[in-house]
């Protein structure tokens, strides 16, 4: 674990360095787009983030490929060499799309079709889901282990592209994210008592975490540059790819083996045995169900699923009453609380801590997420029972929507709130 938190740290160093130059180099030959109609953020802002990001990533991979030469660690990651290639391959031309729709604006389906093409590089050359944590199943066809892989990595590039809309958001939930899912993989393998800890999964996910710390602290509210699309997809490619890595380093029926005859986490571990197909879906509950209801939103609207607007959760957040920063901050505690909960679940027995943890995460992070709505109560009601016509009455008119019509009738969003916050990320996918 010493190695994959030197990792990380030389990744987050290398990322914060080349995030100052891309950002001084933006700012010098103005590489930043005007502002779009759909944009929150007020002044041009460098999109590049994403290419720091991807650059900090491949010098990681090159990094771990030198220690590889030199001692047996990492040695069998890079033998052969063909995966870590791949996932390059695909994470450059998943920022080339990123960078030219950043810049031009690129059709969806055009989007969409280079997404499918990473992908499948990256299942065309090994990276697949070849087992599932339910019963010892096995997938046993090689063309289905490549389209669950493909469907699976796109699925999580979308998702974490559609939440990009504040500062520090998506730097942030990967980084979370990740660091949960590095501790559970390098767990799971040492239960499993496996002969090394070193493998493709947990390297991805030392250098994501390194890659987002890097970054944040540029991304960070308010920002001085946005990872972009580029950054994005980038951040959801490695997560999707580390999660399906995984399954080809487990042995199915060592999660029902006994853990008495030596490895295995065993039937009384019910819930611990299906950790490696829930903690994927679970650190990225928040984007997942974000994406989830856009897409249906959209198609009940009769539009594209992926066309752009304002309903997203981080912008219901803002309209609830939220600050930016604390619309973030409630998106760390909700990825937080569900990531650290399935990890408990597979490290604790009996399960009542891990649940506890669970209820009690749940039960802190819905009181905050829904406090604006109590402040915003109580000022309606002393809107209601001031005086008419006094100033108490005029200056709480704004939060009566009705008190406020008849106070100020030409009002609109662009004088409401949520519209005057200063917000600095860009409007949404």
């Amino acid at each position: 674990m010493i190695l994959y938190a030197l990792i990380a740290l030389a990744t987050a160093v290398i990322t914060f360095v080349l995030s100052l130059v891309v950002y001084k180099v933006a700012l010098r030959y103005k590489l930043y787009p005007g502002i779009r109609e759909r944009d929150v953020h007020t002044r041009p802002t460098p999109r590049l983030g994403g290419v720091a990001m991807f650059i900090g990533v491949v010098a990681a991979f090159g990094l771990a490929y030198v220690i590889s030469r030199v001692t047996p660690f990492f040695e069998q990651t890079f033998n052969p060499p063909g995966s870590i290639l791949a996932i390059l391959g695909a994470a450059l031309l998943i920022v080339l799309i990123g960078i030219a729709d950043d810049i031009w604006d690129l059709d969806w389906m055009i989007k969409l079709a280079g997404q499918f093409m990473a992908a499948g590089l990256i299942a065309w050359l090994g990276v697949q889901i070849y087992s599932l944590p339910i019963g010892g199943l096995t997938v046993g066809s090689s063309w289905m282990s490549a389209a669950l892989a493909v469907f699976a990595i796109v699925l999580v590039m979308n998702a974490v592209n559609f939440i990009d809309g504040l500062d520090g958001l998506v730097a942030g939930v990967g980084l979370i994210a990740n660091g949960v899912f590095l501790v559970y993989g390098y767990l799971l393998v040492r239960d499993l008592g496996q002969s090394t800890f070193f493998n493709l999964s947990l390297l991805i996910s030392a250098v994501l975490v390194g890659a987002c710390a890097g970054f944040l602290p540029l991304n960070w509210h308010p920002a001085k540059m946005f990872m972009g699309d580029a950054g994005a997809l980038l951040v959801g490619l490695l997560m999707a790819t580390s999660a399906v890595a995984i399954t080809g380093q487990i042995d199915p029926s060592a999660l029902n083996a006994d853990p008495t005859s030596g490895g295995g986490v065993g039937r009384s571990q019910l819930i611990g045995a299906f950790i490696p197909i829930i903690l994927p879906f679970a650190i990225l509950i928040v984007p997942l169900l974000d994406f989830a209801l856009a897409v249906i939103r959209r198609l009940r609207a009769g539009k594209s699923p992926f066309s752009a607007d304002r309903l997203h959760l981080h912008h219901r957040l803002l309209d609830m009453g939220h600050s930016h920063l604390h619309a973030v901050l409630i998106f760390y505690g909700w990825t937080a609380v569900i990531a650290l909960s399935c990890l408990m679940f597979f490290v604790f027995q009996p399960y009542w801590f891990a649940l506890g943890f669970l209820i009690l995460g749940v039960v802190v992070c819905t009181v905050f997420t829904l406090a604006p709505l109590g402040r915003r109560k109580s000022a309606e009601i002393t809107a209601q029972a001031a005086p008419e016509g006094s100033g108490d009455a005029e200056e709480l008119a704004v939060h009566d929507p009705l008190d406020e019509a008849s106070v100020e009738p030409h009002h609109t969003l662009q004088g409401s709130p949520a519209a005057s916050r200063g917000l600095t990320q860009k409007d949404e996918k």
